[in-house]
């Protein structure tokens, strides 16, 4: 395990306690999450350093790498992320130019086979070996561990997508920054995560799926999604909601708080937060960022 001293967003040390919170998914283990008093951003303190984290993903039942049948709750992912693979194309064909993308933390690779199929340049970064293999078998996509990062060319990419990959990453700076070198000057990030303020969120404190502990080190807001950012040469441009995530992570969390599936309670609150967030400074359960490179950036 690995303390975190200092807040990747200011840069302060000066951290309290916000929630104490499981892994229900896996392992059982408590987990803290710490807010820095200065910018109000939340990480996961301890946490798993970059060899531990890797155990806490290997299981069949991890549905972003799952490729098989499997319970209720993964058919209804996969469905939604049926449904949602031509927003996201849609959301990159409207905020971007050009037709290089690449896409880190690619999974099985479903929404790059459908960008390949619609025209563009497709390039996957996914660190699990086997979300990896079965991107390539199946679809014929070129898809790289991590370290191809440090072998691409510079300014070799129109852009560069990140649907929720970001809160798992441990270099979070390093890692925006090396987007940075990537993109071309007029180039995109699009950055999808969960929203800690939104209805949901507050709803289920801390069983609230989506902090997802350990594996989310990170648990962002708008403010503090703008902050590290444009601490890393960036400016947010648009805010997009992902209103499917509302019913999803509920239904989760749901299932950890009572102990057993409450599909209609978990419906409604997904109803619940969405209505909320249309009234309440666009606060939904999950955030698409449209970044560009900032003009004085060096």
């Amino acid at each position: 395990m690995e303390k975190i001293t200092h807040c990747p967003v200011c840069g302060k040390n000066n951290f309290k306690e916000f929630l104490k919170g499981k892994d229900y998914f896996l392992t059982g283990q408590d987990y803290t999450i710490e807010e820095c008093i200065e910018c109000g951003f939340k990480i996961t303190n301890p946490r798993p350093d970059e060899v531990e984290i890797l155990s806490y993903y290997e299981s069949p039942e991890y549905i972003a790498h799952d490729t098989g049948k499997g319970t209720f709750l993964e058919t209804v992912y996969k469905f939604v992320r049926e449904f949602t693979l031509r927003n996201k194309y849609k959301t990159v064909k409207k905020y971007s130019s050009g037709n290089d993308l690449l896409d880190i933390g690619c999974g099985t690779g479903e929404f790059l086979n459908y960008c390949k199929k619609m025209g563009y340049n497709t390039y996957g970064i996914e660190p699990n070996q086997k979300a990896r293999q079965f991107a390539i078998d199946n679809f014929g996509l070129t898809v790289s561990d991590e370290t191809q990062l440090d072998h691409f060319s510079m300014k070799r990419f129109n852009v560069i997508t990140l649907w929720h990959v970001l809160e798992h990453v441990h270099q979070l700076s390093d890692r925006i920054q090396k987007i940075r070198q990537l993109l071309r000057p007029e180039g995109t990030m699009i950055i999808a995560v969960p929203n800690c303020d939104s209805w949901d969120a507050k709803r289920y404190y801390n069983y609230w799926a989506a902090y997802d502990l350990p594996r989310h080190l990170y648990h962002f807001t708008k403010n503090t999604m703008r902050g590290i950012v444009e601490k890393n040469g960036f400016n947010i441009n648009n805010i997009i909601p992902l209103k499917f995530d509302a019913f999803y992570i509920s239904l989760l969390s749901q299932k950890y708080k009572s102990g057993k599936h409450s599909y209609i309670k978990a419906l409604a609150n997904g109803f619940r937060s969405n209505h909320f967030a249309r009234y309440h400074e666009n606060n939904y359960s999950s955030l698409i960022y449209i970044c560009k490179i900032a003009k004085d950036s060096k």
